[in-house]
């Protein structure tokens, strides 16, 4: 058996070590190239307390830091006066119901939108907000106008043409014991889920089919709605819950 000296060995050991480094290294670069940069969301939450906003912004907090976003909470619309820090996110999710917005603060939420910012939201929190203001109605793509007979019980049926969408896959027809709310809807909504109003409490609206979860565009940016979200324990009903964590990040462009 041949002999090596030990500077043989050393230099063997030693190509050894480099051709390891090299191959760790380009390891390193093929999964940083694989992740992208962490997405960035702001929670606007306020207006009307009977819609429990900072509860329900408990809920979904700390769920979208898991799925990898930097979160910044905020209980001020004075977060939408610097547009071009909002135009820096991918996502703004608003809970405020019955507030009034300046018009600065909402000049720059239509235009960080319009840019490609996503926006979501569910309940009065993102379809009773700021009842004067059309523009951002038009963006949001309806406004809340009743809900006959308080708290009852009803159903949400996925639309049967959608059963694949994103949003709503693997999800069948659920029940809710919560407001049915009646909405003034834009046509141009992608509808996902629907509901149908019995006529019990208002006769005349028997039948009438209203959209419930709906998908968006305004300008470049995405806009997902649910009008699921009364109070925060309607969250417990596990596809009420499961299709706003879907939609906030179809808005954040994470899911297509």
């Amino acid at each position: 058996m041949k002999k090596i000296s030990n500077r043989q060995f050393l230099i063997q050991v030693l190509s050894l070590i480099i051709f390891i480094s090299g191959i760790l290294l380009l390891s390193t670069v093929s999964c940083a190239s694989d992740n992208p940069p962490g997405k960035k969301a702001l929670i606007v939450w306020g207006g009307w307390e009977g819609h429990e906003p900072k509860k329900c912004v408990d809920i979904f907090a700390p769920w979208l830091v898991e799925q990898g976003f930097e979160v910044e909470i905020s209980d001020t619309l004075d977060s939408y006066l610097d547009v071009e820090k909002l135009k820096k996110l991918d996502v703004i999710i608003q809970v405020y119901t019955q507030g009034t917005i300046k018009p600065e603060q909402e000049r720059s939420l239509l235009e960080a939108v319009k840019s490609g910012v996503g926006l979501a939201g569910w309940h009065g929190g993102l379809a009773d907000s700021f009842r004067f203001n059309t523009e951002y109605q038009f963006m949001v793509g309806g406004q809340w106008v009743a809900h006959p007979g308080g708290i009852i019980d009803y159903e949400v049926n996925i639309v049967p043409e959608k059963k694949n969408d994103p949003v709503v896959r693997g999800l069948n027809d659920f029940k809710m014991h919560s407001e049915q709310y009646y909405m003034h809807v834009d046509p141009v909504v992608e509808v996902l889920a629907t509901t149908t109003f019995s006529g019990q409490y208002a006769p005349w609206i028997e039948g009438v089919v209203m959209p419930v979860v709906w998908k968006k565009y305004y300008g470049k940016g995405r806009v997902f709605y649910s009008s699921l979200g009364h109070v925060a324990s309607d969250f417990d009903v596990p596809e009420a819950r499961e299709i706003v964590r879907r939609g906030i990040l179809w808005a954040a462009r994470v899911i297509e």
